[in-house]
Order: structure tokens, then C-alpha cells, then sequence
């Protein structure tokens, strides 16, 4: 019986903890429903707060750019006396937007002004001493295109001269070896005269071509020019030409086909005689139906017709000598 009472006792006093919790609890619920709604007022009125805020922070923004244009405006108005900011400094706001509107109906007078012809004056300005550096560039390149052009023509000029010279020279002596009793010249042909001997001109444009003028009878006789001459004086003059040409720039070869034709004896043999002379800086390879030019040659080969065909052979020295021979006596 005492254990029953113990229990029952104890039990009454966990029924009345229980209740008291329960009554807390509720009470502790209540309380926070009431701070979760002063929560939820204070965050609304945290977001008013904000957006008062930013509307604050653009009107702000707002008024910063208008005195930044006018600050501009007042810097464009150029260099303005100190009076005329403490002139101002103590007027009321109507009568600065009265002086104000009194200000713009003086500009109205000067609105058929171009308002941007200062901004296009100095555009302009500057647009000029830019091309003027550019044309004073220019200008100078011009000049040098130019001392360079009178270089080169200068160095063309001497090339052409110290070239005609040297040919000049080895045509007079190869022509005298080939003629003995005779005499040539090149001749430089200019725009102003018809011929001038080696003239100092100042231009290339000046020259026109080169011309020949020779004499087989002598230093002191007529000189005739090229269409003087007969066949034969012609092929020498030309022969004369192609060796003082070999003599300043040698060729490895030369391929002559019967440059001895139309000469007589006397003048083959000094053609075949030059022709030997110059072998040794050049191959010479002609054809010819005279003995003068098989008597310094090394190699000797002759065209031979059978059955329609022609058959390239080499031959003796005796069998090129017994061809001419034999051709010479059939001719």
C-alpha cells in the first residue's frame, strides 16, 4: 500500500510538470508567432527602406550628372571672371530662372549662328596641319625618289659611256686587223645632233642609237656610212662589231653560218685569223664552204645526204679541204 501511494503520488506530480509544460509551450508559441509577425513587419519595412533608398541613390546620381553638364557648359563658356560665380552666389532661385530666361532671349538674336563652327574650326585646324605634315612628307620623299632617279640615271649614263667607250676602242682595232689599210668609229647618236663622238651628255633620253662609220682606203678618206657599203663590206663591218663585243664580254660560244661568203680571200683569212685569236676564251663553230677558216680549226664535220637524210660525220682535215676544194671547183 505504501509503494500505490508512492506511485500514485508521483504520478500526480508528473501530470501537473506536464501540464505546466504544455502551458509554456503554448505560451512560448504564441510568442513567437507574435516576433515571426514583428519580423516579417520589420523586413517590409527594410524593403520600403531600400527602395526609398535607391530611389535616393538615383535622384542622387541624377543631380550629380546635371552639374557635371553644367560644369561643362560653364567650362565651354571659356575663361569666366571670379566675379561672376559670387555675383550670383546670393540670389533666390526665381531670380536666377528670371536672368536666366532674360539670357536665352538674347541668344535667341544669334540663333541663325552656326553653333558648331568653333567645334568645325578646330576640326578643320587640325585636319590641316595633318595634311600639311603629310604633304610636307610627301615632299621629302619626292625628293629623295628624286636624288635617287639622278643617282641611278647618273650611274646608267656612265655604264652606257664606259661600255661604248670600250667597244669603240676593240671595233677601231679589230676593224684595223680585219682592213689594214682601212679605219672605223662608233659613233654616238644623240636627239640634238645626228652624231656626236662619245659626247658628254647629261641623260640617257639624250642618246638615240649608235652609229658606223668606216673607210677602207685610209685614215684620211671619206668616211661612208653603212648604207654606203657593198655586201661584203658590210659583212666585215658586222664581223668587226661582234668581235669588239666579244673582246668586253665574251660569249662561251659563237655559231657562224657562211660569214664568209660574200668576202674575198684577203679578208677571210683575217676573219679566220681573228676567229683563232679569240678561241681561246670562246668556242667558235661556223660553217663555210672556203678553205680560209679550216686552217686554224680543231674539229671538222661534214654534212652528207644519203637516201633523203642528212648524216652529220666527222671528218679528216684533208677530206674538209678535198669538200671546199671540190665545191669550189663545181661552183
Amino acid at each position: 500500500m505504501p509503494e500505490l501511494k508512492r506511485w500514485l503520488y508521483s504520478t500526480r506530480r508528473l501530470r501537473r510538470k506536464l501540464l505546466n509544460i504544455k502551458r509554456k509551450k503554448k505560451s512560448l508559441k504564441s510568442e513567437l508567432e507574435k516576433v515571426k509577425a514583428k519580423e516579417k513587419e520589420v523586413m517590409e519595412r527594410m524593403e520600403e527602406d531600400a527602395k526609398d533608398l535607391e530611389k535616393m541613390a538615383s535622384k542622387q546620381n541624377l543631380l550629380h550628372q546635371k552639374i557635371d553638364e553644367c560644369t561643362k557648359k560653364i567650362r565651354d563658356l571659356g575663361s569666366l571672371p571670379s566675379e561672376a560665380f559670387d555675383k550670383y552666389q546670393n540670389l533666390a532661385t526665381k531670380q536666377l530662372f528670371k536672368k536666366l530666361e532674360g539670357a536665352n532671349m538674347e541668344l535667341k538674336k544669334y540663333s541663325h549662328v552656326n553653333k558648331k563652327a568653333l567645334d568645325q574650326f578646330i576640326s578643320f585646324s587640325e585636319q590641316k596641319e595633318k595634311l600639311v605634315m603629310r604633304k610636307d612628307e610627301l615632299d621629302r620623299g619626292y625628293d629623295k625618289i628624286k636624288e635617287l632617279m639622278n643617282v641611278l640615271e647618273h650611274r646608267k649614263y656612265e655604264a652606257i659611256q664606259f661600255t661604248f667607250k670600250q667597244v669603240s676602242r676593240y671595233f677601231s682595232e679589230v676593224f684595223k686587223k680585219l682592213a689594214p689599210q682601212g679605219h672605223a668609229q662608233l659613233v654616238m647618236k644623240n636627239n640634238k645632233d645626228d652624231e656626236s663622238e662619245q659626247e658628254e651628255q647629261g641623260t640617257v633620253d639624250n642618246f638615240s642609237g649608235v652609229g658606223i662609220r668606216v673607210s677602207f682606203t685610209g685614215r684620211n678618206a671619206e668616211m661612208r656610212e653603212m648604207n654606203q657599203l657593198s655586201g661584203g663590206q658590210k659583212s666585215l663591218v658586222a664581223l668587226a662589231l661582234i668581235f669588239a663585243i666579244q673582246k668586253c664580254d665574251p660569249a662561251p660560244f659563237y655559231l657562224f653560218d657562211e660569214i664568209d661568203q660574200a668576202l674575198d680571200a684577203q679578208h677571210r683569212k683575217a676573219v679566220a685569223d681573228m676567229i683563232h685569236e679569240l678561241s681561246k676564251d670562246a668556242q667558235f663553230i661556223t660553217t663555210t664552204f672556203r678553205p680560209e677558216l679550216l686552217e686554224h680549226a680543231n674539229k671538222f664535220y661534214g654534212v652528207k645526204f644519203r637516201n633523203k637524210v642528212s648524216h652529220v660525220e666527222c671528218v679528216s682535215r684533208e677530206e674538209a679541204y678535198d669538200f671546199v676544194e671540190d665545191d669550189q671547183t663545181h661552183g
